[in-house]
């Protein structure tokens, strides 16, 4: 098998959905039994102790519309949630509607960004 370069792995990583990007990273987090989000959360600790009093520990990520691409929302619901198709769906079907609930505000901007780049309207709260 040929090696690949750092610069062909970058260049096929342009090219992938969100969706087919988190799929990478879950893969990758079960093949090699490492969390990617470990790394951020640690890194993160200590701001939010510092900034404890400034926001919320916890937030709520909340769906208020799919706009005009809602398979693509479904899609992405479906990738953070875990859910099945049929239940990502029902969930983007009822909108507004919560996607997650108590999550740290690093993951629900995380989250946020693939939901509006899949055509979501999201807020957190």
């Amino acid at each position: 098998m040929a090696k690949l370069t750092n610069e062909e792995i970058i260049s096929s990583l342009k090219e992938m959905t969100i969706v087919e990007l988190h799929d990478l990273v879950k893969a990758i987090e079960e093949e090699f039994g490492v969390t990617a989000a470990a790394p951020v959360a640690a890194a993160a600790a200590p701001v939010e102790d510092e900034g404890a009093a400034k926001g919320p520990s916890e937030v709520t990520l909340v769906l208020k519309s799919f706009g005009t691409a809602k398979v693509a929302v479904i899609k992405a619901v479906q990738a953070i949630t875990g859910l099945s198709l049929g239940d990502a769906k029902k969930l983007v079907d009822n909108a507004p509607s919560n996607i997650k609930e108590k999550i740290s505000p690093v993951e629900a901007e995380e989250h946020k960004k693939a939901l509006v780049a899949a055509g979501a309207e999201v807020e957190i709260k």
